[in-house]
């Protein structure tokens, strides 16, 4: 069956209940929009809950000596390797500490000092002591919870379940709502004038990940076949530091958030050399794609007989406060057979965050009429080659708000379209490729370190496995979507002939700003192909 058999309407139709998506959806119902939030799964179940480090901001009276917006604004753009956007970044961290303190409004409870005011902590690639946190290093289970404890008091509907198929258009091509289904297969149509993607990252492309399973790409894909372009998706930042369980690890692994280097532990190998002897100036506390990579070499080594993880020891942490700081990775190592507080904890790098994703400004809009995108799933400028610490959640937070008043300015405008207009088509046909054979290759080729050989054997290896199906339920949907999203990094991360941040060119090492200090923009052809197109003019676009 693919003819919807019912409808709903809003003014804004929410996809997601991370930070993002939740912090628009309040914002936007304040505003006296009618809203609704839809997901796939239940509420709870996005990324954000399993943030661990915290909020990067700078808040007023609460700062190191001498940090400031200013020096946080330069650690970032040091951190994104000359691809940020600068005046997105300025602008979404200078939003950050009023959106940090409407957040504690909606009821966030943040770790404290004993003189009262908030605990902050330092992360790679940070100058300063600048991240707050929640339940030492369960920030964004505080957020989430947090967040939708507020949705919930404040009657945001919240459709669960439903995974979004397909963008409803006009015959002008302007986004007027979506076609979902729910886990039976029964279709749906959510009718708006305005739909906002905050759907997350794409990290099941990987064997390995931090992320959980929901996080399969389909708000890349959506926005991709609606007729948006996406940038920057060959930067995928690999966490330096997540719970290495054994070899052949597959799915969501435990993080050890980067605080706990933060708070003093050094990465060894297996002979207890220092990792990051020598690579950076802030040495364990580099930037995350400088420590990942050197990780990658290191295992490559094979020192102490091991060439698939190191160690980071926090031993000089005694029990209790190793507990009491960081019970979310403490309870991760004694489940794995670790005390962190005797032994060095075995980590290895895993995918962990999209620095790309839909070309958005910093207000969320698409140059697709009625499309926004905020989160993890936009590429805002903010992040360039490299996200920097604890920045995502304040990007959430800051991008959240704004776009949900960039619709409610467009609504009150006129600037979007008559949903009566809504072309609703057959549930779409799409190539869905083995998700198991997807994350080896996308695992071997297209992970830290690329080359041209490998990257033509990814979409060699997609182009054979991969069969067109209609996309009638919600593992279909999923699998169509880490199939489109791995086309399309693949063909970003083989136009973009150097290497800068977190991609990794083995046969271009070098890193090139005379040709490639500019985002690499991807859309689709009338086919359905991934294609790069020639660099635009971003002006109003960030």
């Amino acid at each position: 069956m693919s003819a919807p058999t019912w409808e709903a309407r809003a003014d804004l139709v929410v996809v997601g209940t991370g930070v993002a998506g939740l912090t628009a959806a309040l914002r936007a119902r304040s505003l006296g929009l009618r809203v609704l939030v839809v997901t796939k799964a239940a509420a709870e179940d996005g990324n954000t809950r399993w943030a661990q480090g915290g909020v990067a901001v700078v808040l007023p009276g609460e700062h190191d000596e001498g940090d400031s917006v200013r020096a946080h604004v330069a650690d970032t753009l040091v951190a994104g390797a000359g691809l940020c956007d600068e005046d997105a970044v300025r602008a979404i961290i200078a939003d950050g500490p009023a959106a940090v303190a409407r957040l504690r409004e909606r009821g966030a409870v943040f770790d404290a000092r004993p003189d009262g005011k908030l605990a902050r902590t330092r992360e790679g690639g940070h100058t300063a002591f600048r991240v707050v946190h929640a339940g030492g290093d369960a920030t964004g289970a505080e957020v989430e919870r947090a967040l939708v404890a507020a949705a919930r008091g404040g009657r945001v509907p919240v459709l669960e379940g439903h995974v979004a198929v397909q963008a409803l258009r006009t015959p002008t091509g302007a986004v007027v709502g979506l076609h979902v289904l729910d886990d039976a297969g029964v279709p749906g149509v959510l009718s708006a004038p305005a739909v906002l993607l905050a759907t997350g990252g794409l990290g099941q492309l990987y064997q390995a990940t931090s992320n959980p399973e929901v996080a399969t790409g389909d708000g890349l894909a959506l926005a991709l076949r609606a007729g948006a372009p996406v940038a920057d998706v060959e930067f995928v930042q690999f966490h330096p530091t997540v719970l290495y369980t054994g070899a052949g690890a597959r799915g969501r692994c435990p993080l050890v958030t980067e605080a706990v280097r933060g708070e003093g532990a050094v990465l060894v190998d297996a002979t207890g050399a220092r990792v990051m002897e020598g690579v950076h100036p802030l040495a364990d506390l580099a930037p995350r794609d400088v420590v990942a990579a050197a990780i990658t070499r290191h295992m490559a080594l094979g020192r102490g007989g091991i060439d698939d993880h190191v160690f980071l020891d926090a031993t000089h942490l005694d029990a209790a406060t190793f507990r009491r700081r960081f019970p979310t990775v403490h309870a991760a190592c004694l489940a794995a057979g670790v005390d962190p507080a005797v032994a060095p904890i075995p980590v290895a790098p895993a995918a962990h965050f999209a620095c790309g994703g839909v070309l958005t400004d910093v207000d969320g809009r698409t140059p697709v009429p009625g499309l926004y995108a905020a989160g993890e799933v936009a590429r805002t400028g903010l992040h360039g080659a490299n996200r920097l610490a604890s920045n995502s959640l304040l990007e959430g937070l800051v991008v959240g708000e704004r776009a949900a008043e960039a619709v409610a300015a467009d609504l009150a405008g006129g600037r979007l379209a008559d949903t009566c207009l809504a072309v609703v088509p057959d549930l779409p046909v799409a190539p869905v490729a083995d998700r198991d054979v997807l994350q080896r290759v996308m695992s071997r080729y297209a992970a830290i370190g690329r080359e041209a050989e490998g990257l033509a054997i990814v979409g060699s290896v997609l182009d054979v496995t991969a069969a067109e199906r209609v996309l009638d339920t919600r593992t279909l949907v999923e699998d169509a979507a880490l199939t489109l999203v791995a086309r399309a990094l693949i063909a970003a991360a083989a136009t973009r002939t150097e290497s800068r941040g977190c991609h990794v060119r083995t046969d271009f090492p070098a890193r090139d700003d005379a040709a490639w200090s500019h985002p690499t923009i991807i859309r689709l052809t009338p086919s359905g192909q991934p294609v790069p197109v020639h660099p635009i003019a971003l002006r109003g676009v960030a």
